[in-house]
């Protein structure tokens, strides 16, 4: 039996993500950036083909089957737990970064230590040995705006 001389993008794509997990990491951080639904689902699906298929990916994540397939069909909407679960079975994570890591928010309710620190309504919370930089992040989101 010959050997193809040429193979489809589908599985270009699987064997490129099988060969070197982090192209696959950098690939879905691309997709993830652009911001394409569609794009990143067909990227999951080849990654769930390149590291064991569908049936044996849900295994690992503790999901159904059948779920995980709808999930990853051209019409799913995968839950934030879901793809966790996924991503972690493939060995990887979802982070957040800052879109400019240079640029500040401003505005009268971002700790701005140069304008007086915190809020007032968050200042009454804080004892008097207490700097601004020393309260808990989620002390500033206890309270709805």
């Amino acid at each position: 039996m010959k050997t193809p001389l040429h193979r489809s993008h589908d599985e270009a794509t699987i064997n490129s993500f099988r060969k070197d997990p982090q192209f696959a990491a950098e690939y879905l951080n691309a997709i993830l950036e652009d911001g394409d639904q569609q794009e990143l689902l067909t990227a999951l699906r080849y990654l769930a083909a390149a590291f064991g298929g569908i049936p044996y990916l849900a295994e690992q994540a503790e999901l159904n089957a059948t779920t995980l397939y709808r999930t990853l069909s051209p019409h799913g909407n995968p839950e934030l737990k879901s793809l966790l679960a996924l991503l972690k079975a493939l060995g990887l994570r979802l982070a957040v970064q800052p879109l400019k890591p240079t640029a500040l928010p401003s505005g009268p309710y971002v700790h701005q230590p140069e304008r007086g620190g915190l809020p007032p309504r968050y200042r009454q919370g804080l004892r008097a040995s207490q700097k601004p930089s020393e309260v808990p992040l989620a002390a500033f989101f206890m309270e709805p705006w």
